[in-house]
């Protein structure tokens, strides 16, 4: 038989949700902005990068090592990286909170390198958790009130 969540835990069970609902999204947002990025600097029909507040504008196509300003191709990708290192964190969270086997987080952080993964992880291990933990509270609260009664 599997381990189950403590009762006592459900509170930092909601709370790992929230921040894997909202490192989710923005991981995912991040991932696509990358690929997107990777496209227009290695695909040679294009062969661009993109450059913030350069001498052609706030935000402009540059050619591929001619960027002068802030290069925010770079800055996609790191910021991609480091949301990533907050997603995997949220999903450890709520991996282990959960008590869930070993290859669910895997399946998880998959969901930051695979584009689109993560959005639909999202709302899928969402309404799990959300079911999950309202099935058990109204199992505890059946219990309770027939320990009561009797």
């Amino acid at each position: 038989m599997a381990l189950e969540p403590k009762p006592r835990d459900f509170p930092r069970i909601r709370s790992a949700l929230k921040l894997y609902k909202v490192s989710s999204i923005i991981t995912g947002v991040m991932l696509l902005l990358l690929c997107v990025e990777v496209v227009l600097k290695y695909v040679p029909l294009f062969g661009v990068e993109l450059e913030l507040g350069g001498s052609q504008g706030v935000l402009a196509l540059v050619p591929e090592g001619t960027v002068t300003a802030a290069n925010l191709s770079t800055g996609i990708l790191i910021a991609h990286g480091w949301f990533y290192v907050l997603y995997l964190f949220a999903d450890f969270q709520l991996w282990s909170r959960m008590r869930w086997p070993f290859g669910k987080f895997l399946l998880i952080a998959l969901g930051g390198i695979i584009p689109f993964l993560s959005f639909f992880l999202e709302g899928r291990i969402a309404r799990e958790v959300t079911s999950y933990l309202a099935r058990r509270e109204a199992a505890l609260s059946d219990s309770a009130s027939v320990e009561v009664t009797h």
